[in-house]
């Protein structure tokens, strides 16, 4: 062991830099390219057949024992690093706890057979391809600011894949505009994306500052829609109304989503009226669903099983952006994001943030969206809006680019794939470029925020 350390010292004393920029010492460069190689099997997680969640909790953990030990052998005082770690355990667990309590409203609300309702409901109408067209990108759109954009996606995919199971004039192009209407619709609400929620709760943007974006992402997807709606088919989808079975919302079902609307205004009231961490009042709301669980039992014998809800939870989503969030947390305690601000600088915010979207559509949203907030450029209120609207909808321009176009790859496998998006990618960039106009217009021009 001794030998080991004296090895690593050794290794510093070469690399050793002044100061506290630690991005050329063995500790940085070790870091950065456990990040690189994580953030590769995570990217890859197909390929390799990993949950995401595995490599990025290691990366994350890793790069802040690897500085701790780095600290301990060269008798560095170890308060800056744990005030930055627990810092981090403050932000990731306000977003932990707040999407928590929003994935279980989203989980009862399927157990009630909520969007089974909602399902039935449009594909028993007789709607022709185009209007059910429509219909699923508008719906995803007005969803996903309320339950996330990763939910409204795989539920309104559901209902694709149930009107036509093997039409791909139809299920592609719809896939991609209830990607596209997802991600847009998501980017305009702080609880949309988690990209738009971490901007919120760390305070860059007033909660109805982000309404402001409605015209860009509305305008942007609606363009992209046109555009897809050529290539859709006409006619009508094969349902015999009589043979299938007809979807009534469970008993309780309607009840849930009063309650969770109003557990959002409460989430709200928190962050900007009680000045007190919105998770709070989504705990809060919590607790009225149990409360109205125990009531429904009492009264009518009839069980939410919330805590069956919260078993059902994308845990691993949740520890992946625990993981990431802890890597960039690192990167940025070593100095790396330091070199962000220096690109803010040169290029100017506009620009960057323009690029954060192409970026976001090849790398995950979150650790882009993490980077810009730990490097804290000095920036409006504009421009904070404009980051979190590219960082939501350039996901779109490639089918992987966001949590909404995986999961939709995953219910129409094989049919809306890499190859098949990248045909309609022109019609998503022109959506993307017209969000950015109306940002302009609307922010820079006639100053409206």
């Amino acid at each position: 062991m001794r030998i080991l350390v004296a090895l690593f010292t050794l290794v510093n004393t070469i690399w050793a830099s002044s100061g506290q920029d630690l991005t050329t010492t063995w500790v940085g460069i070790v870091s950065l390219v456990m990040f690189i190689v994580g953030y590769y099997v995570i990217a890859a997680e197909e390929k390799f057949h990993i949950n995401k969640a595995k490599p990025a909790m290691f990366v994350g953990t890793f790069i802040f024992i690897l500085i701790g030990f780095y600290n301990a052998i060269n008798g560095i005082d170890s308060k800056p690093l744990t005030h930055e770690v627990e810092m981090l355990i403050l932000e990731i667990a306000q977003i932990f706890f707040f999407l928590l309590v929003a994935m279980t409203y989203i989980e009862v609300m399927i157990e009630r057979r909520v969007f089974d309702a909602l399902k039935y409901r449009l594909v028993s109408k007789g709607y022709s391809f185009k209007k059910l067209f429509w219909l699923t990108g508008a719906l995803a759109f007005f969803i996903s600011p309320v339950a996330d954009n990763l939910t409204t996606a795989l539920i309104l995919s559901t209902v694709l894949i149930t009107i036509e199971k093997k039409n791909p004039a139809f299920l592609v192009p719809g896939a991609i505009n209830i990607v596209v209407g997802a991600n847009a619709g998501g980017a305009w609400s702080p609880f949309g994306d988690i990209t738009t929620l971490m901007p919120w709760i760390a305070g860059k943007a007033e909660f109805f500052d982000f309404f402001g974006l409605f015209p860009a992402a509305f305008l942007g997807w609606l363009a992209t829609g046109w555009l897809l709606s050529f290539s859709v088919p006409e006619g009508k989808p094969l349902f015999d109304v009589h043979t299938e079975e007809r979807v009534r919302v469970l008993k309780g079902g309607t009840s849930v989503i009063y309650l969770g609307v109003f557990t959002i205004v409460c989430a709200v009231l928190c962050q900007q009226v009680f000045n007190i961490p919105p998770m709070w009042g989504m705990m809060f709301g919590f607790s009225l669903l149990k409360l109205y669980s125990y009531q429904l039992k009492r009264r009518d014998n009839e069980e939410l099983k919330t805590f069956l809800a919260i078993s059902k939870i994308e845990h691993d989503t949740l520890l992946f952006f625990f993981g990431i969030l802890a890597a960039v947390g690192g990167l940025h305690f070593l100095g790396y994001l330091d070199l962000a601000i220096k690109l803010y600088e040169s290029a100017g915010a506009t620009t960057v943030n323009i690029g954060v979207g192409f970026l976001s559509a090849f790398i995950d949203n979150v650790p882009v969206m993490s980077a810009v907030l730990k490097a804290n450029p000095n920036m409006g209120v504009d421009q904070w809006l404009l980051v979190t609207m590219t960082a939501g909808i350039g996901g779109s321009l490639i089918s992987f680019g966001s949590a909404a176009g995986v999961g939709v790859m995953g219910k129409l496998r094989g049919i809306y794939t890499f190859g098949s998006h990248m045909k309609y990618a022109w019609t998503v960039l022109v959506g993307y470029l017209l969000s950015l106009a109306i940002w302009y217009v609307q922010f820079e021009i006639l100053g409206l925020y």
